[in-house]
């Protein structure tokens, strides 16, 4: 390994393949002077923040799709999306409160909050009107605070 990686200064990446078929696996090898708890703390915010931008680009609200190259633009347009983005969040958590997402036979939700929220959001603006004005005070409330009661 020392070949390799041995030249390398503090905070340097190299990378040897995107992907790595170990035992049969294809897989992504991570190699790193941090110790395996910190890396995995490390992983699971990047991994949160990957799907965060997901849904916002491809997987949700097309972000990408605009085409526009104008800083000013982009720098609003990219706030409106994440407003929406955290409304429909906000209205998935308190809904997944109430009534769970389904959980599919391989452990995952069948979606994410996310979309249960912009579903209900949705639903409410086109069908149920009534209900508008609850989700409407809901987004106007914080999120809990983990771990509190």
């Amino acid at each position: 390994m020392d070949e390799w990686f041995g030249d390398l200064k503090v905070g340097e990446v190299r990378y040897l393949a995107e992907q790595a078929n170990i035992f049969g696996e294809v897989m992504q090898v991570v190699i790193t002077d941090f110790s395996a708890w910190d890396t995995c703390v490390l992983y699971r915010a990047r991994w949160s923040a990957e799907c965060t931008f997901a849904s916002i680009k491809v997987r949700g609200f097309d972000l990408e799709r605009m085409g526009s190259t104008r800083p000013d633009r982009l720098e609003r347009l990219f706030g409106l999306v994440i407003l929406a983005w955290v409304s429909c969040l906000r209205v998935g958590v308190w809904l997944q409160a109430q009534v769970p997402v389904k959980v599919k036979a391989h452990g995952r939700t069948a979606m994410s909050l996310v979309r249960y929220g912009a579903e209900q959001r949705c639903h409410a603006l086109r069908w149920n009107l009534p209900k508008l004005p609850g989700l409407i005070r809901l987004l106007s409330t914080p999120f809990r605070v983990p771990g509190a009661t």
